[in-house]
């Protein structure tokens, strides 16, 4: 996910990927998604497990904010929210 302007960057995880973005969408998630008003979804994966889920949750993380840009634009170039499609 990212804010308006497509300068903070966050990566997570969930069980259920609309109400997540709804909750970070309503401000209704203290932290840093609040802080930085993270409310766009831009790029997302699907896992049946979530022990794979959180393994690539953490590959991501662990990577560079080009490789997190390369992945956003692999699959939205445009950086559109994502969200309504879901």
């Amino acid at each position: 996910m990212t804010n308006k302007n497509n300068t903070a960057l966050y990566t997570g995880v969930t069980n259920n990927l609309i109400r997540r973005v709804y909750e970070h969408k309503e401000k209704m998630i203290s932290g840093f998604t609040e802080k930085y008003n993270i409310t766009k979804l831009v790029y997302y994966e699907v896992f049946e497990d979530a022990y794979n889920a959180i393994s690539r949750e953490k590959q991501i993380k662990g990577g560079s904010r080009q490789k997190k840009i390369a992945l956003i634009n692999s699959i939205n170039k445009e950086w559109k929210d994502l969200y309504e499609e879901l």
